[in-house]
């Protein structure tokens, strides 16, 4: 396989950890919608706010209107909020690699279908975010992964040719579309997994950057 020259990250279930479940039942309060009611409108308009073809406010009431209700300021506001903190949970050993990649020079980025309140509302809350080379939010581009073109976007931002990328993400038609894009790609489920497809493939390296510095530094 072409060597990897950059690594490219999901942000959802990837970069973050679970939803937040007790963010949820906030939502849940604020609308005093039933959890099939919410579980319905909050997805059916879901990618499409991802996408950018809606903003926050719209998504949000045409999300309540589906549901039947209306939404006061106050209400809009703080769905916002809890919306963000519902992915707002962190994957520590994810970061912890993501640190080392940055330390040992190697180019990162993250491509998320993500709205743009909750980018704010993330980057606001986690510094971290700025960290990486270059950021593809979906809102801002107006495509949405799996669209083919959201990854050359990507590409182009890190600056290093689709096939020397390392892209993660969680779900299976976002790494068919990558490896179609002519990205490799590793599915995301648990850290553990993770880290045995890397060495399966041959990347160790990749997991044992400050060491192998260290060495070359002559510390170890």
């Amino acid at each position: 396989m072409p060597p990897i020259k950059a690594v490219l990250f999901d942000y959802g279930m990837v970069l973050s950890g679970p939803p937040d479940p007790a963010a949820w039942q906030r939502m849940l309060s604020i609308t005093g919608l039933s959890e099939e009611l919410l579980q319905r409108e909050y997805w059916a308009h879901r990618h499409a706010y991802d996408r950018g073809d809606l903003n926050a406010e719209s998504f949000w009431h045409t999300a309540a209107s589906g549901a039947g209700i209306l939404l006061t300021p106050q209400q809009f506001a703080s769905l916002v909020a809890a919306d963000t903190e519902f992915w707002s949970t962190l994957n520590p050993p994810m970061l912890a690699w993501v640190a080392q990649l940055q330390r040992a020079g190697i180019p990162t980025g993250i491509l998320s279908n993500m709205p743009d309140a909750m980018e704010a509302g993330l980057r606001a809350r986690h510094a971290w975010i700025e960290s990486f080379d270059h950021h593809t939010w979906s809102h801002a581009v107006n495509l949405a992964k799996p669209e083919p073109e959201i990854y050359y976007h990507a590409a182009q931002g890190l600056q290093t040719p689709p096939e020397n990328i390392l892209f993660l993400d969680d779900r299976s038609e976002n790494i068919a579309a990558a490896l179609a894009a002519g990205m490799q790609a590793i599915q995301y489920s648990t850290h553990p997994a993770f880290e045995q497809e890397m060495h399966a493939r041959g990347l160790d390296y990749l997991l044992q950057l400050e060491r192998n510095t260290a060495s070359q530094n002559g510390k170890l």
